[in-house]
């Protein structure tokens, strides 16, 4: 479904949001969690004004299930959506769908900031980051420090400890040069690699992900719990 034009007047490379939002959302009942309501606005609709309002975002592509397809296409008209371009159909698992959103960007994309559409309370200040480092290096990702000692688990049993320094969780958008990425994901799919992440797609072609400061309030709705953690932060910040 083809939406609004590019605004004129950009000097830097084209910069297109790609929202993979075509899961099945089974820890949250089955139910598509991304209508449900956060704040009485559907989850899909924070996370798509966040990349409307950021001003380093020129396009949106939404990567959906087809039955999803009017009731997104209703959302964006609702709420004055304008930079989505497309909703595309997803394929058989993340990874294919990622790689279809990727195809649809417009001619002339230089950089794709690929975001979890289940992460309703990305900030401007994160996105706007990792964009600048992967216009930079090629590719970035925000993380945040991890807050819990981590331990290697073998067999039921702690067998090392894990420094915290050495780690963090990483979180979207990860963003990454158009082509290098379209690439990256053509052949780990083609080798039929264990993908976590695109991060980790980029990292089997060659390429280094550069981390950028994330935030622990970028958290993604994947279990009724997180629902209620990201109404609190934002209880938090209106209040």
């Amino acid at each position: 479904m083809l939406f609004g034009k590019k605004k004129k007047g950009a000097v830097r490379p084209r910069i297109c949001a790609v929202l993979p939002a075509a899961g099945s959302s089974d820890r949250m009942g089955g139910e598509n969690k991304l209508l449900m309501e956060l704040d009485s606005v559907p989850i899909l609709v924070h996370t798509l004004s966040a990349f409307e309002r950021c001003d380093m975002i020129d396009d949106i592509i939404i990567v959906a299930r087809e039955e999803d397809f009017v009731p997104y296409h209703s959302l964006c008209r609702e709420y004055g959506l304008e930079k989505v371009r497309l909703i595309v159909r997803g394929g058989e698992t993340r990874e294919h769908s990622v790689l279809e959103g990727i195809r649809s960007c417009p001619e002339g994309t230089g950089i794709v900031a690929i975001h979890d559409a289940a992460r309703p309370l990305v900030s401007d200040a994160v996105i706007c980051g990792a964009v600048e480092a992967a216009i930079a290096f090629g590719g970035a990702a925000p993380v945040v420090p991890m807050k819990d000692s981590v331990k290697r688990i073998e067999d039921g049993k702690i067998t090392a400890d894990i420094p915290r320094s050495t780690i963090a969780a990483v979180q979207t958008p990860q963003c990454f040069e158009r082509s290098r990425i379209e690439s990256a994901l053509v052949k780990a799919l083609r080798r039929c690699l264990p993908l976590t992440d695109d991060c980790a797609a980029f990292e089997a072609a060659g390429y280094s992900v550069y981390a950028t400061q994330g935030d622990y309030r970028n958290l993604k709705i994947t279990t009724p719990e997180d629902l209620v953690t990201a109404e609190a932060f934002l209880k938090g910040w209106e209040g």
